[in-house]
């Protein structure tokens, strides 16, 4: 099955340096992004969504700017394997901080990904008071 890249940008009335936590930490990410995050080591992370369990190691980390989860593959042969990655920008112009998300999942449905996207983005705005 061929992979789908899935790239959504939101825009946050809150700082890098207060969202960053809420992108990049097991306890920011199980407030908004999914049921349960626990941390097995200091780079993998258990990401937990209707029970299922699927773990992913945190292969880039920039303070304030960005963090990329490559998903384990289910079967050693899977070359190809999920990810998410947060990047984060703030705007010259306006001050807001732009959140853009990849999403690179078997997951071909753009609707699907936009309203899965929205949600949980809504989620995070309220966290972060927006």
């Amino acid at each position: 099955m061929s992979k789908h890249k899935f790239i959504v940008e939101f825009e946050l009335r809150a700082s890098p340096k207060v969202l960053f936590p809420y992108i990049s930490s097991a306890s920011g990410l199980q407030q908004w992004f999914a049921e349960k995050v626990t941390l097995k080591d200091s780079s993998t992370f258990d990401f937990s969504w209707d029970g299922d369990s699927h773990i992913a190691k945190l292969s880039q980390l920039r303070l304030n700017k960005s963090a990329k989860f490559d998903f384990l593959p289910s079967s050693p042969e899977d070359r190809d394997h999920n990810y998410i990655e947060f990047k984060m920008e703030v705007s010259d112009l306006t001050g807001s901080t732009y959140l853009k998300i990849v999403d690179y999942s078997d997951n071909t449905d753009e609707s699907e990904l936009n309203e899965l996207w929205e949600d949980l983005i809504y989620k995070l705005k309220e966290i972060v008071g927006n």
